[in-house]
């Protein structure tokens, strides 16, 4: 029972997931988290992470916490920034190309390797579905990382997210232009800008 008001009290602390780390801080051992899982009191929904059994677990912010390098880009950012029709079958997420993130995260995602003075650039917090914040690219970064990587992008999702920034609102024409000269997309984005302006 102790146990129990524990978990409880760090659910109501650290939101819908709780980690290993969490309950080892306030006294609960591996062996009664794993009695928890077994008796249906916990759900394991990643390697070292719990959820209570009633709720849905939120994909992104698991993932985001599984490596401070991880940024949500290309088709979850367009999905994110509410640029996209649909959920993306696998999320995309951008790390300096000087890092290396588990096997899991790279088989189950989207990896793009970007040099590191590139990764930061353009970055904001955004809320998931499920309302926590997660860090991803802004409109105007997104736009030039579809036309950078267009070749791994599906025809209709590229042209979309072209077509939704030209015509949607909250548009940061400057700063797009200044995100295409560093990502040296320039040209292919006036291109495209012609036809659709």
């Amino acid at each position: 029972m102790k146990a129990e008001l524990a978990i409880e009290r760090l659910f109501n602390e650290y939101g819908n997931v709780i980690t290993t780390a969490d309950a080892g801080r306030v006294g609960i051992s591996r062996t009664t988290i794993s009695q928890f899982v077994k008796d249906g009191k916990l759900e394991r929904v990643a390697h070292g992470r719990y959820a209570r059994p009633e709720t849905f677990a939120d994909e992104l912010h698991l993932l985001q916490q599984q490596s401070t390098k991880i940024i949500f880009s290309h088709e979850t950012a367009l999905f994110l920034h509410d640029m996209a029709e649909r959920t993306p079958i696998k999320h995309s997420l951008t790390i300096p190309s000087n890092s290396k993130i588990s096997t899991t995260l790279s088989k189950g995602c989207k990896v793009y390797y970007v040099k590191l003075e590139m990764h930061s650039i353009g970055t904001c917090y955004l809320p998931s579905k499920m309302g926590n914040k997660v860090l991803a690219y802004n409109m105007e970064r997104t736009v030039c990382d579809i036309l950078r990587s267009r070749s791994r992008i599906d025809i209709q999702t590229f042209a979309m997210a072209v077509n939704n920034y030209a015509l949607g609102k909250g548009q940061n024409w400057k700063l797009l232009m200044e995100y295409a000269e560093i990502f040296r997309v320039t040209k292919l984005l006036r291109q495209y800008l012609e036809v659709l302006l």
